[in-house]
């Protein structure tokens, strides 16, 4: 919808939020590494944020493809947890907050940075809900590289018809709509999402589609989603098309879940034939992690002009109706052209990123690593064991081991890339420790299951997976999430025995490995200390196993 703030109305509430920055913020920025103060703001539980709990957004809005313009209002409900404070919100240039009311009155707001800080116009009673309203409007911020850079997405289709799409994660939803952006905290009640476009246009977003208005005056539908489960600010999303839809029921762990797909009218022929993969994705991952975990709000994918992105509940699909990864091998070793790489791993999202989120981004690798062996997982269901485990270590090719996977905490940082195939390999090396498929199995679908629905940090991941295996991972996760080394197992023969020990690690990191001595298996535990094996083999050659993502080093030659 557009805004009917008059002009000395706007004027009066753009000139009320240029202020100086907030004073707490400057002690905080001191103790973080390398952060802006900005930095400090968005990545932080402020005290701006702590007080008040997120119940639902309503956001309605109006899209004019033409002028490239998005405005309207989010109706924000929370539930108050502790004395009262501002609210902090985020909303980042080009886009503007215009008006702020509470009860029908307008409320002071003041600006610092992309952060905006509103001051209640009433007792906020420990306990109660309440709701504000907020005013935006403005071209947003263009993605020019989607989805890893971020924003709206303007283009068009090959007849000419406007193809839109939202993709903001890591930049954040505030790139286009006004909310409360840290990973922390979701609406548990979900958000309702109303999208007017023109006429010849659909708007497909997040959960289940409520009514769709004619607008006859202004030429324009108005499109109502709702999702009615929580979701993380950067699943929400707007595709915006001459889309055309088909779908399929499916018999899942929970009941019947709705599938539909969205698509440009042209790929209608193609769409049916490859999107066969996200009922065998959702088959393949059911049977790993647990029920698929929105079956309230449905299961859509959608055509985007980007390359995809797990928007909870409306996956988004741009991976040109072909195999692999736009048409390639990730693992260079075979197995990846078996399946639509877009469909499997955007799809996995829906467990970990989705379910399971991150409170805090530099925890991202809680929804990347799982989602990068997810694929490995959909193989093994499909294919088998070997196929699956010779793609995970075809992956390896990927992985830089430039810098930890786990980014710094309270700045809005995330870590290295290498949470895709590096922390995929990890959780394939613990797979190897566990030495039980059936207990791995139980761990990972019983993560989904008491975190469902949550935000975790990693050191509820790491504790959770190390007290169901029974054993002590935690100099595991420590090496491979927070450096950027691969352990080393140094080696060499004395007489009828081996030498080893660990190098390139942290310090006390003692993982065992299994090995190969003249092709006989054999559990190896070295330390950073030399100790020595006795063997009965003359001539003995010795080899890691490859399922473990270590190197070897035999340093006699």
């Amino acid at each position: 919808m557009k805004l009917k703030s008059s002009t000395l109305l706007l004027s009066a509430a753009l000139a009320c939020i240029q202020i100086p920055a907030i004073s707490w913020a400057d002690n905080l920025f001191g103790t973080a590494n390398n952060g802006s103060r900005q930095d400090v703001l968005r990545g932080s539980i402020t005290p701006e944020r702590a007080w008040w709990d997120l119940s639902h957004y309503d956001l309605a809005i109006k899209v004019d493809p033409k002028k490239r313009t998005i405005a309207g209002t989010n109706t924000m409900s929370y539930r108050v947890v502790a004395p009262q404070s501002d609210i902090q919100i985020e909303l980042q240039a080009p886009m503007k907050l215009t008006k702020v009311t509470q009860n029908g009155e307008v409320l002071t707001v003041k600006k610092d940075g992309y952060s905006y800080f509103i001051t209640p116009n009433a007792q906020q009673t420990l306990g109660s809900t309440q709701s504000l309203v907020m005013h935006f409007s403005g071209q947003p911020t263009v993605a020019k590289k989607a989805p890893w850079d971020g924003g709206i997405t303007w283009s068009k289709d090959n007849n000419g018809n406007d193809f839109i799409a939202s993709s903001n994660q890591g930049i954040g939803a505030s790139i286009w709509w006004p909310n409360k952006d840290h990973g922390y905290d979701e609406p548990d009640n979900g958000v309702d999402i109303r999208v007017e476009v023109p006429e010849h246009l659909v708007d497909v977003s997040n959960g289940r589609l409520i009514e769709t208005t004619h607008n006859k005056n202004a030429k324009t539908k108005t499109y109502h989603w709702r999702v009615i489960n929580p979701i993380n600010n950067y699943g929400v999303n707007l595709n915006i098309g001459d889309y055309v839809h088909f779908g399929e029921k499916y018999q899942g762990e929970k009941g019947q879940l709705d599938m539909d797909y969205w698509v440009l009218r042209d790929n209608l022929a193609k769409a049916k034939k490859q999107f066969k993969d996200a009922k065998r994705t959702v088959e393949a991952l059911e049977y790993w992690f647990g029920p698929y975990p929105f079956y309230e709000d449905s299961y859509k994918l959608v055509e985007a002009p980007y390359l995809g992105m797990e928007h909870q509940s409306s996956v988004t699909y741009g991976n040109g109706y072909q195999n692999g990864y736009l048409g390639r091998d990730r693992s260079d070793a075979g197995p990846g052209m078996l399946f639509d790489f877009i469909i499997v791993h955007e799809s996995g999202h829906e467990w970990f990123a989705n379910n399971v989120t991150s409170k805090d981004i530099a925890d991202m690798w809680i929804h990347e690593s799982f989602t990068n062996y997810a694929e490995s997982l959909f193989l093994e269901y499909h294919y088998g064991k070997e196929t699956a485990f010779k793609y995970t270590r075809g992956q390896r090719l990927n992985i830089q081991n430039q810098q930890p996977i786990i980014g710094q905490y309270n700045i809005h940082s995330e870590g290295s890339s290498d949470m895709y195939d590096k922390g995929g390999n990890m959780l394939h090396t613990i797979r190897q420790l566990v030495n039980d498929d059936k207990k791995w199995r139980e761990i990972l679908r019983g993560i989904g299951k008491t975190f469902y629905h949550q935000t975790v940090t990693t050191t509820q991941i790491e504790n959770f997976i190390s007290e169901q295996a029974g054993i002590d991972l935690s100099k595991v996760f420590d090496q491979y999430l927070r450096d950027n080394r691969i352990p080393t197992l140094e080696y060499y023969l004395k007489d009828d025995k081996i030498r080893l020990r660990w190098n390139n690690v942290k310090p006390g990191f003692d993982m065992p490995v299994r090995a190969f001595i003249n092709g006989e298996a054999i559990w190896l535990s070295p330390t950073t200390h030399w100790s020595e094996v006795t063997i009965n083999h003359k001539n003995p050659s010795i080899k890691v196993d490859s399922n473990f993502y270590v190197s070897s080093l035999n340093i006699q030659g």
